[in-house]
């Protein structure tokens, strides 16, 4: 498979993520689904052996603290950081990572995020789930 000259080559980032959140499990299921390529992502659960096996840097506690990415050339993001790089990898949204890159837009979604990370569990119980537990 050829990629476009006209996109920059995305290869396969591993998004690392908390299991037992419902919230959580149907973003994972959400971005599968809008990926611009199967292979675009890879999901690690924090609670996985293959976690602790392959990212013994990632703590439990951070891991359940902050969505982690890590991307082809090792560098791993967390929390706020991964949405610009999740949005290059995807299908519609790809444009939107550009406006991460606002100061304005940092300070936001760095608030934006924290809140829904400290609430999800009530989140997850207060819509429909997005996926069964």
């Amino acid at each position: 498979m050829r990629a476009n000259r006209s996109e920059p080559a995305i290869f396969t980032a591993i998004l690392i993520y908390d299991d037992r959140c419902s919230l959580c499990r149907g973003c994972m299921k959400w971005l599968e689904l809008h990926a611009i390529r199967k292979d675009a992502f890879e999901f690690i659960p924090c609670q996985s052996d293959e976690r602790l096996k392959r990212f013994p840097q990632i703590t439990d506690e951070a891991c359940q603290q902050f969505l982690h990415l890590v991307l082809p050339n090792h560098r791993i993001l967390r929390g706020d950081e991964v949405l610009p790089e999740i949005m290059k990898r995807l299908r519609g949204f790809r444009w939107l990572s550009f406006l991460f890159k606002l100061p304005v837009m940092k300070i936001a979604l760095y608030a934006i995020y924290r809140w829904v990370a400290n609430n999800r569990y009530i989140i997850a119980q207060t819509i429909k789930p997005l996926v069964e537990d």
